[in-house]
């Protein structure tokens, strides 16, 4: 008897396959992070799996292809990341190709560094009066 490869139909993932990379993504899916994921096709019925962003826009952050017998990593903008025939390499790759920091953080981050911009100028203007003060008090001291 001889055993031959096993094709795969090609625009449909096994449970296998979704369960390796959902579980590879499983920090990235976390319903804080308000990201999705999606399957489809290529043009030639290749199956693709995508990693969507938050709403409203849900960008394609990273996707991973399967192309006959091999796995494709690729990121938001269609650069390859990683190929290769184990998609449990490809699935520790996307892991490691996805952003750890969430939206919301990134946002969190970006509004304390405006206030402490604002404050900071606020604290110079005040610092530049008493320079001033104190260069013009003997002066003011003299009309006294």
């Amino acid at each position: 008897m001889v055993a031959f490869e096993r094709t795969q139909e090609t625009g449909i993932w096994s449970e296998r396959e979704l369960n390796t990379i959902c579980a590879a993504l499983q920090a990235a899916l976390a319903p804080s992070t308000g990201r999705e994921w999606e399957t489809g096709t290529t043009e030639r019925g290749d199956a693709q799996f995508y990693l969507l962003g938050p709403l409203p826009d849900q960008a394609c952050e990273l996707c991973v292809s399967r192309i006959g017998a091999r796995y494709v990593l690729e990121d938001g903008s269609g650069r390859l990341l990683f190929e290769h025939r184990n998609l449990d390499l490809v699935a520790l790759h996307a892991r490691a190709a996805v952003p750890s920091t969430s939206w919301l953080m990134v946002r969190a981050i970006m509004l304390w560094c405006a206030i402490r911009s604002a404050v900071y100028e606020k604290l110079e203007l005040i610092a530049e009066g008493e320079e001033l003060l104190v260069q013009l008090a003997p002066q003011l001291a003299a009309f006294a």
